[in-house]
């Protein structure tokens, strides 16, 4: 493909401001709340229903992808996105803002895994698709924090409607291009819809991310139950909806493990460092967004230039390993944090760590999990890979803010909340020796040849 760099570059931007509208909104929420008369219950749904519908409908939007085709799907997701985002912005009652960001949840499970099986497609047998992937992975590390940077200046200088307006011009102009740039990759032919799986799926996966926001065991269990139920039904169905047999790849099962335990482990740090920041350092939003810039910096640094390199001359196995220690040995070193600590005598050196770690490490599990895949199994291959760090996410930061708050106690003082903070680092240090030990146990010392590159059967792009 001649324009691949063009389209890649288009779907990268895609791929940052879905990331950056799970971080960004959060900024706003205290205007919001205040200008919609909502209370602090109401306002962590505005950052819920994103997230749990984005992670409940992915999988079912990598398959979507496969059956109706990768682009037209991504062009129908970036207008929905574009739509929900005006809708959003102009909203005036708390609900119809919930409902605005549940579509945008939808509309980004849509455009996701369309534009990493997209990506897949474009590069597939290229040698340059380590590259590829480590410029996929520093946009997706980056999303996130540069959310909070951003969410902060746009609410200070514009409002809280703002955060929601920048995504129409995005959504509608990446829609028109995609038609020219993108690729037209036929659907996968397969005959048949897996209902009865997109059902359970969708209604596991929701009920898992719902349990362990309202930190509700029974609602757990429940999910476990209907989850459980989606592996028969995919087990007995003619055209399923993921087919068991994926998880017969090593490669794609220790690319999602890890990714799941890095998510867990790193996106919480987001979380504690902007609180400890303003409720003990007492910084100012935008300043507790900026804060933690460079981490974003580190990230996309070191996954844009030399995390390709490193898989391509030392391997997966090696190249994620050394990432899931530095992020590791970064999560230790937050530990030195005081109620009067600065940020270049505590802050700047882990940030540093875990960016360099990060970058690194998302470079070796994207490509992990998706070299193995087939033509036809990219979208479901891509799907299940966005699945796995929203859960991951909703799982660590809901566990990691829980234990800092009960830590914590009532009415705390700034050493108690700086007490609680720590007590969720070094949960989120433990989490990233797991990931250490399953990248040394479940990466092989040497992948099979071709797996960044491979030439593959199937519609080239």
């Amino acid at each position: 493909m001649k324009n691949k760099w063009t389209a890649l570059a288009l779907l990268t931007t895609t791929q940052f401001v879905l990331i950056l509208d799970s971080t960004i909104v959060g900024i706003a929420l205290p205007l919001l709340g205040q200008d919609l008369r909502m209370g602090q219950e109401q306002l962590s749904w505005v950052h819920t229903a994103y997230s749990l519908v984005f992670g409940g409908l992915l999988l079912l939007g990598g398959r979507l992808s496969d059956f109706f085709g990768r682009r037209r799907v991504f062009v129908a997701g970036m207008l929905l996105f574009a739509l929900a985002s005006l809708l959003g912005g102009l909203a005036s009652g708390g609900v119809l803002v919930v409902a605005m960001r549940a579509v945008q949840g939808m509309a980004a499970a849509l455009v996701a895994p369309a534009a990493l099986s997209l990506v897949m497609t474009i590069f597939d047998g290229d040698p340059d698709r380590d590259r590829a992937m480590g410029l996929w992975g520093a946009v997706g590390g980056v999303g996130a924090s540069t959310g909070v940077v951003l969410g902060g200046v746009l609410t200070d200088w514009l409002g809280w409607r703002s955060v929601f307006y920048v995504n129409v011009p995005v959504g509608v102009v990446v829609a028109v291009l995609a038609l020219s740039l993108l690729p037209q990759v036929a659907p996968s032919g397969a005959r048949g819809f897996d209902v009865l799986g997109a059902v359970t799926s969708t209604a596991g996966l929701g009920l898992l991310m719902y349990a362990v926001v309202e930190s509700s065991l029974p609602l757990g269990g429940l999910a476990v139950v209907v989850l459980a139920l989606f592996l028969v039904v995919e087990s007995r169905s003619k055209n399923p909806l993921m087919p068991l047999s994926i998880f017969r790849k090593p490669l794609l099962r220790a690319g999602n493990a890890i990714m799941f335990l890095v998510a867990a482990a790193a996106q919480p740090l987001f979380v504690i460092l902007t609180l400890y920041t303003q409720y003990v350092l007492g910084y100012s939003a935008t300043e507790a967004g900026l804060s933690v810039v460079a981490i974003s910096i580190a990230i996309a640094l070191t996954a844009s230039t030399v995390g390709g390199r490193f898989v391509s001359r030392f391997g997966i196995r090696a190249t994620a390993v050394t990432g899931m220690a530095l992020i590791t040995a970064g999560a230790v070193a937050y530990l030195r944090i005081t109620p009067t600590s600065t940020f270049l005598g505590a802050l700047l050196a882990p940030e540093l760590l875990t960016g360099i770690g990060f970058g690194l490490l998302v470079v070796a599990v994207t490509i992990a999990a998706t070299a193995e895949a087939t033509p036809e199994e990219a979208g479901l291959a891509s799907g299940l890979f966005n699945v796995t760090p929203q859960v991951g996410i909703s799982i660590g930061v809901a566990a990691l803010v829980s234990l800092a708050t009960t830590v914590s106690g009532p009415n705390p003082s700034p050493e108690a909340l700086t007490s609680g903070y720590q007590a969720a680092i070094m949960a989120s240090a433990g989490i990233g020796v797991v990931g250490l030990l399953a990248a040394i146990v479940m990466l092989p010392r040497r992948a099979p040849k071709g797996t960044a590159a491979r030439p593959t059967a199937g519609t080239r792009a």
